[in-house]
């Protein structure tokens, strides 16, 4: 069987996030998904006692974090099999070549009616700048060449949950638009959180000036705000789910519903349908 083409490049995404560490780091969506996610296992209400994080910024989830093992997003968790009851991947799963393959293992390391939870950029992130940088390179050269990543839509994450065997699973999102000054300085924001074009596909060769000229007026012409500023969008898809256990509320089998779908659709007086078997 052909293996797929991989999607990133681990050993450029490496060198983009320490790049980005040795400078000045805009890692200011990381401190939002870190405060949502406490927020929630407070809405959870329960105490975690092995919990783990999958990040490629350990520093950072660490201090969030203090009690939890952190870990590397690398194609093999460092995870052993049922030995946390809460597992955070934190800010990483959209670069994954294989994501069903982490979250499988992040289920397998969890101990029964275990929590996941992931935070990550979804699809609708960064849209303004993969249009016009699309729009640019195809009027001055005649082409396209990967230099966004393609992110997952939300009902995609949410069949994937289930697919890796997680019970009771969620997924919803928040935008998040950004102001910035120009598309120069969103680009250097970019790399400033380690989210540069590492694609496994990506060209090798200088780009031409001119394409990222053009994509940065292109860009002032479509997506600008008020005062000569920019916009651009970051959305955050976070995705739950639970290990399964005999504890959980598990759906009726076919046929044992109590009331008619048509009556509750209707607005009517909700009368019991006849239970299987019966002479009603």
């Amino acid at each position: 069987m052909t293996k797929a083409p991989l999607l990133t490049d681990r050993k450029a995404l490496t060198r983009a996030r320490a790049r980005a560490l040795r400078g000045a780091p805009a890692l200011f969506f990381h401190d939002e998904a870190a405060a949502e996610i406490k927020e929630r296992l407070i809405e959870v209400n329960r105490r975690f006692t092995a919990p783990a994080v999958v990040t490629g910024f350990p520093d950072l989830w660490a201090a969030s974090f203090p009690e939890a093992r952190v870990v590397a997003d690398d194609e093999t968790l460092d995870l052993a099999e049922g030995a946390h009851d809460l597992v955070i991947h934190a800010m990483a799963l959209h670069w994954a070549n294989d994501p069903v393959g982490q979250i499988v293992q992040c289920r397998r390391a969890l101990r029964p009616d275990g929590l996941f939870i992931a935070v990550l950029f979804g699809g609708q992130t960064l849209a303004e700048l993969r249009a016009t940088l699309a729009e640019a390179e195809a009027a001055l050269t005649g082409g396209l060449s990967p230099r966004i990543l393609p992110m997952g839509e939300i009902r995609d994450w949410g069949g994937l949950l289930q697919r890796a065997g997680l019970a009771l699973p969620v997924a919803d999102a928040s935008l998040r638009k950004v102001s910035y000054r120009n598309a120069f300085h969103l680009m250097a924001d970019l790399r400033a959180m380690g989210e540069a074009n590492a694609l496994a596909a990506r060209r090798r060769t200088p780009a031409r000036r001119g394409v990222f000229v053009d994509a940065a007026r292109r860009y002032a012409a479509a997506f600008s705000e008020a005062g000569d500023r920019v916009l651009a969008s970051f959305e955050l898809i976070y995705l739950t789910g639970w290990a399964p256990h005999d504890s959980q509320q598990q759906p009726l089998r076919p046929g044992t519903a109590r009331y008619r779908l048509a009556d509750a659709l209707s607005g009517a007086t909700l009368t019991p349908a006849p239970m299987p078997g019966s002479d009603n």
